[in-house]
């Protein structure tokens, strides 16, 4: 008797797994992937080029424990603040990695299966589900040696007697890439003797050996487990790192673009609704590689426009931020790019490679430790220590100019950023602390003794209720930002995927038109990018006559097509044809 004809999605998925391993049986091993990930062979596949998402989309990311209050789960007190504070702002909620861990505030997991409990349960995240989207990281690369796995590791038995990447000392691994300066391999005591693990990030990160097969397996158990919670965004951590191989760099090797595009067939199957995100803190030419041919990731991090649209604002010139979106090609349909200007990181600075010269680079890393900024650094190929990434608050970042230092600007240069980020082409994802305009925090730095704590500050609910509802920065931040992204939300304009055109006004004005899938709305973006007024003459944009113009943040109308309009410093214009209301 004849075997059943295969579908579409086996086919598909025995085509990536003869890639990942081709000395196994990609048929058997595509039946366990399909059972274990509880997949029927013969669901349908997603329409392709899907935009699951609208100009309503806008993310929040913070850590699960950020807002605290006494004898209440941390979830639920974000949870709660979202619900009555965001609700007309936020769509999707990134929730940092929130199981047990032992380092990196998180990334490095030990368990993935279970929340932390200082942090809440299950339950909290799916509830926080029910009312928006959650994005849950997939810390992929590694996890932490205080794993049962790393310890099953030591002892010699599964899982995890060969969940991790060895490599011999003696091997060449002098091209491999780092994000870090700690040496690469760990040394370990094993009931087999000693071994020595592969360390990408930190010795207490250790990587995972995706080259055995059952690690793929334990994942897929793990991302099925979060969609049962109602997780349908996944943020892939530091997947450029994921497939190694001694004497290249190990990183963006095209294994791991196949296991990405493998995990995304498993989850889109499965949602079609689902979304992956990559985290590629790279070159910015390597960076765009993940959108693969629309069948990677859904979304990439904007990781150029952090470094590069704050050393616009704090040297009064848009030439490189300019320059680069002009080379940026605009995203397929069912892809866009996640525009962050903070995070739970650093400033990251290799996305500045080949975009901001060595000079350029050292101004600003100079302002920023003016500003009371940390420097993390990396080791290159040739041993040297190279500055990696600015670890300073958004609010901080932005509090006066290269050339003047800290000015009376700071709030106004601030609304500037969240008004660029807002209006260009992609997802928006604010930073919680970029809400409140959260200061540096010192102390938890010399708590921790880690540079990042600077912008991980942990918020006693109560206070910042205080500070919310009091006259303060974080008042008048949090209210314009609110009634900003509101305005941005109604605007067919500013859909993530509608047209967008660098305009050229010099260098101290940076401006772009939008207009929306439907071509019915026309939107001229215009910022003064200085300490200084800054005039342009209507007559420079070719606006339609026969349309009504109106800035949609004021609703000042503009009838005099040949007007001369002067910007007072870090003033915007979003100058649209027609004006949709945000909703109630």
């Amino acid at each position: 008797m004849d075997a059943a004809p295969l579908s579409h999605l086996e086919q598909r998925l025995i085509g990536h797994l003869q890639v990942l391993y081709p000395h196994l049986d990609a048929g058997e091993m595509a039946r366990n992937c399909l059972a274990t990930f509880g997949l029927d062979p013969k669901t349908e596949s997603p329409q392709p080029h899907r935009n699951i998402w609208d100009q309503s989309d806008i993310m929040l990311i913070t850590y699960a424990d950020t807002l605290r209050r006494e004898n209440e789960p941390p979830i639920n007190t974000l949870h709660h603040f979202v619900k009555t504070e965001l609700a007309q702002c936020i769509s999707t909620v990134h929730l940092l990695p929130f199981f047990p861990y032992s380092s990196d505030d998180g990334f490095s997991v030990m368990d993935y299966t279970s929340v932390n409990p200082s942090a809440g349960k299950w339950r909290d995240i799916s509830a926080l589900a029910q009312d928006f989207k959650v994005m849950g990281d997939l810390v992929i690369n590694h996890c932490s040696s205080r794993s049962m796995w790393f310890e099953n590791f030591k002892a010699g038995v599964e899982p995890g007697a060969s969940y991790f990447y060895e490599a011999d000392p003696n091997a060449d691994l002098s091209n491999v890439v780092r994000p870090r300066t700690s040496p690469l391999l760990r040394e370990v005591q094993t009931k087999n003797g000693t071994k020595y693990v592969w360390c990408t990030f930190s010795h207490d990160q250790v990587d995972l050996n995706f080259e055995n097969p059952k690690v793929l397996m334990e994942f897929l158990r793990i991302i099925r487990l979060y969609l049962e919670k109602g997780i349908r965004w996944f943020r892939l951590d530091a997947v450029a790192f994921l497939w190694k191989s001694p004497g290249t760099p190990s990183i963006n090797l095209p294994n791991t673009h196949e296991m990405i595009r493998l995990l995304r067939l498993m989850i889109e199957h499965y949602a079609p609704n689902a979304v992956i995100i990559t985290e590629t803190n790279i070159p910015n030419r390597e960076n765009l590689t993940y959108f693969g041919n629309a069948n990677e990731a859904h979304l990439i991090y904007n990781f150029s426009l952090p470094p590069l649209l704050i050393n616009t604002l704090v040297s009064g010139n848009c030439e490189h931020l300019k320059n680069w979106l002009m080379r940026m090609p605009p995203a397929q349909q069912g892809t866009t790019y996640l525009n962050f200007v903070a995070s739970h990181d650093g400033v990251g600075l290799r996305p500045t490679e080949g975009l901001l010269s060595e000079w350029e680079l050292d101004n600003l890393i100079s302002t920023m430790k003016r500003f009371g900024g940390k420097i993390s650094s990396r080791t290159t190929l040739t041993g040297e220590a190279k500055p990696y990434e600015i670890n300073i608050s958004l609010w901080d970042a932005l509090s006066g100019s290269v050339s003047k230092g800290p000015d009376q600007w700071q709030f106004a240069r601030f609304m500037c950023a969240a008004a660029i980020q807002l209006a260009l082409e992609g997802l928006p994802a604010f930073y919680i602390h970029s809400l409140f305009g959260t200061e540096n925090d010192y102390a938890r730095v010399d708590n921790t003794g880690q540079f990042r704590s600077i912008n991980r500050h942990i918020w006693d609910m109560d206070d910042l209720e205080h500070k919310l509802n009091t006259p303060s920065h974080h008042q008048k931040v949090f209210q314009a930002l609110r009634n900003l992204i509101q305005i941005r939300r109604a605007q067919p304009a500013f859909h993530p995927n509608a047209t967008q055109y660098v305009l050229h006004t010099g260098n101290k004005l940076f401006a772009f038109w939008r207009q929306s899938l439907d071509r019915r709305q026309s939107l001229f973006a215009i910022y003064n990018i200085t300490d200084e007024p800054q005039s342009f003459n209507l007559a420079e944009l070719n606006l339609i006559a026969t349309d009504d113009w109106t800035d949609l943040v004021t609703d000042q109308k503009y009838e005099d097509r040949l007007a001369q309009v002067t910007l007072m410093p870090y003033q915007f214009l979003w100058l649209a044809n027609k004006k949709s209301k945000a909703k109630q």
